[in-house]
Protein backbone atom coordinates (compact mmCIF):
# COMPACT_ATOMS: atom_id res chain seq x y z
CA UNK A 1 0.00 0.00 0.00
CA UNK A 2 2.87 2.34 0.78
CA UNK A 3 4.31 1.93 -2.72
CA UNK A 4 0.94 2.71 -4.31
CA UNK A 5 0.68 5.90 -2.27
CA UNK A 6 4.25 6.87 -3.13
CA UNK A 7 3.72 6.21 -6.84
CA UNK A 8 0.57 8.37 -6.87
CA UNK A 9 2.46 11.21 -5.21
CA UNK A 10 5.33 10.87 -7.70
CA UNK A 11 2.97 10.88 -10.71
CA UNK A 12 1.19 13.96 -9.36
CA UNK A 13 4.49 15.74 -8.72
CA UNK A 14 5.68 14.94 -12.25
CA UNK A 15 2.42 16.32 -13.67
CA UNK A 16 2.92 19.53 -11.68
CA UNK A 17 6.50 19.87 -12.90
CA UNK A 18 5.40 19.38 -16.54
CA UNK A 19 2.69 22.03 -16.05
CA UNK A 20 5.19 24.45 -14.52
CA UNK A 21 7.71 23.97 -17.35
CA UNK A 22 5.05 24.58 -20.01
CA UNK A 23 3.53 27.71 -18.39
CA UNK A 24 6.09 30.47 -17.97
CA UNK A 25 3.83 33.33 -19.12
CA UNK A 26 3.37 36.23 -16.69
CA UNK A 27 -0.08 36.50 -15.13
CA UNK A 28 -1.71 38.87 -12.68
CA UNK A 29 -3.13 37.34 -9.52
CA UNK A 30 -5.52 39.30 -7.29
CA UNK A 31 -6.60 38.37 -3.77
CA UNK A 32 -8.32 40.59 -1.19
CA UNK A 33 -7.23 43.81 -2.85
CA UNK A 34 -3.64 42.70 -3.36
CA UNK A 35 -2.34 41.92 -6.81
CA UNK A 36 0.89 40.41 -8.04
CA UNK A 37 2.36 39.81 -11.47
CA UNK A 38 4.46 36.68 -11.64
CA UNK A 39 5.05 33.73 -13.94
CA UNK A 40 2.22 31.22 -13.75
CA UNK A 41 4.77 28.48 -13.10
CA UNK A 42 6.01 30.27 -9.98
CA UNK A 43 2.47 30.78 -8.66
CA UNK A 44 1.58 27.12 -9.21
CA UNK A 45 4.75 25.96 -7.46
CA UNK A 46 4.08 28.33 -4.54
CA UNK A 47 0.47 27.20 -4.15
CA UNK A 48 1.57 23.55 -4.35
CA UNK A 49 4.15 24.04 -1.59
CA UNK A 50 1.66 25.94 0.59
CA UNK A 51 -0.87 23.15 0.08
CA UNK A 52 1.67 20.53 1.12
CA UNK A 53 2.57 22.49 4.26
CA UNK A 54 -1.01 23.19 5.34
CA UNK A 55 -2.24 19.71 4.39
CA UNK A 56 0.52 18.06 6.39
CA UNK A 57 -0.20 20.30 9.36
CA UNK A 58 -3.91 19.48 9.22
CA UNK A 59 -3.26 15.73 9.15
CA UNK A 60 -0.85 16.04 12.09
CA UNK A 61 -3.42 18.05 14.07
CA UNK A 62 -6.20 15.55 13.36
CA UNK A 63 -3.96 12.60 14.23
CA UNK A 64 -2.91 14.22 17.51
CA UNK A 65 -6.51 15.07 18.37
CA UNK A 66 -7.67 11.52 17.67
CA UNK A 67 -4.80 10.06 19.68
CA UNK A 68 -5.59 12.41 22.61
CA UNK A 69 -9.26 11.46 22.60
CA UNK A 70 -8.36 7.75 22.59
CA UNK A 71 -6.06 8.27 25.58
CA UNK A 72 -8.78 10.14 27.47
CA UNK A 73 -11.29 7.40 26.71
CA UNK A 74 -8.84 4.70 27.88
CA UNK A 75 -8.15 6.53 31.15
CA UNK A 76 -11.90 6.85 31.85
CA UNK A 77 -12.42 3.10 31.56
Amino acid sequence: MRWIHLSIVVVFAIAVVVFVVQNFSVVTMSFLGFSARAPLALLVALVYLLGMATGGSLWALLRRSLHGSQLAKASDA
